[in-house]
């Protein structure tokens, strides 16, 4: 069995998607299609910079997204293959849920973009500059990294936002509470902690006038059921109703990001083949969290493109 993926914020640079344009129409009509629902030139800022406006969540979301679904449309239309007949399973890490949604018809592609431009000005605009901070823990279990952050809260937000692996745990919340865990990494066996280059406390409940934000702009565009099922951030297990998944997307804003165990429910279900679109960084991930071997295959240029092509 096999499951697209799609990566999250953070896997945003400049230039990402200009050899891909330059080599297929089809790829080019899904920037252009992302740049008219935006009403910006989002694509010569992902082709030319700077990259301070390309990292601003606002624009690396919808970025990040159209950059792997161009990915996916030049695999399925140069090269006669579907989604549906290929994979059995999409997931996506943070707003690559949105991506995977949209690759699987759950949402269209202008929708998409829309809603993950309202996603990073909402997620942006929850809580002042300064307020909020996230910190990588190297060498962090899931366990331990929520008792470091009970530990360092003081009566303040500080909570698991991202459990990527066995070996990368996310932290977020008041950045008080953050920076006391980061200088706490010691005292609980964590190899370190590093406080990381975000403008806002993603996935903690700080985040919850975002995720009002995005229950109103979803009651407006709801999804559609998918062609496959969904393996949802928030569950860690597969959906297809599409009034679950709504509601799943707005708890997603506030609540951790279970990728680890996302993967692992995956391969108990028979995925063996993890193929991430438009990035390099879920791979690694996957990787390390499958009990047992996995293939994982990164899809960025026209020539993983084509050597996936073999193989389906």
């Amino acid at each position: 069995m096999r499951a697209f993926i799609f990566p999250g914020q953070g896997s945003q640079s400049v230039g990402m998607g200009k050899a891909l344009a330059d080599a297929s129409p089809v790829a080019r009509e899904v920037f252009q299609e992302v740049d008219e629902a935006l009403g910006q030139k989002l694509f010569k800022l992902m082709s030319e910079g700077p990259e301070y406006q390309l990292t601003l969540t606002e624009n690396a979301q919808p970025a990040i997204m159209a950059n792997a679904i161009a990915t996916l449309r030049v695999l399925e239309k140069e090269g006669g293959v579907t989604l549906a007949a290929t994979a059995d399973y999409v997931a996506g890490h943070s707003l690559g849920e949105y991506s995977a949604l949209c690759a699987a018809g759950a949402f269209d592609l202008s929708t998409t973009a829309r809603l993950l431009k309202t996603r990073g000005q909402a997620m942006q605009a929850a809580v002042p500059v300064g307020v909020g901070a996230m910190a990588a823990l190297l060498g962090a279990d899931i366990d331990t990294a929520q008792k470091l952050a009970d530990a360092a809260a003081e009566g303040e937000v500080c909570t698991v936002a991202n459990d990527n692996d066995p070996s990368q745990v996310v932290i977020s919340g008041h950045k008080g509470a953050v920076e006391r865990a980061v200088a706490l990494v010691k005292d609980f066996g964590i190899k370190r902690g590093v406080l990381l280059p975000v403008s806002a406390p993603f996935h903690c409940p700080l985040m919850q006038p975002a995720a009002d934000a995005m229950a109103e702009a979803l009651g407006t565009n709801p999804p559609a059921a998918p062609f496959v099922p969904v393996v949802a951030n928030v569950t860690a297990s597969p959906v297809s109703d599409a009034g679950t998944i709504r509601d799943l997307l707005v708890s997603q804003v506030t609540s951790r990001v279970r990728w680890r165990e996302s993967v692992g429910a995956m391969e108990e279900i028979g995925v063996a083949q993890f193929v991430e679109f438009g990035g390099k960084v879920l791979s690694p991930m996957v990787k390390r969290s499958a009990s047992g071997e996995v293939e994982t295959v990164s899809v960025i240029s026209m020539d993983d493109i084509e050597a996936l092509l073999k193989t389906l």
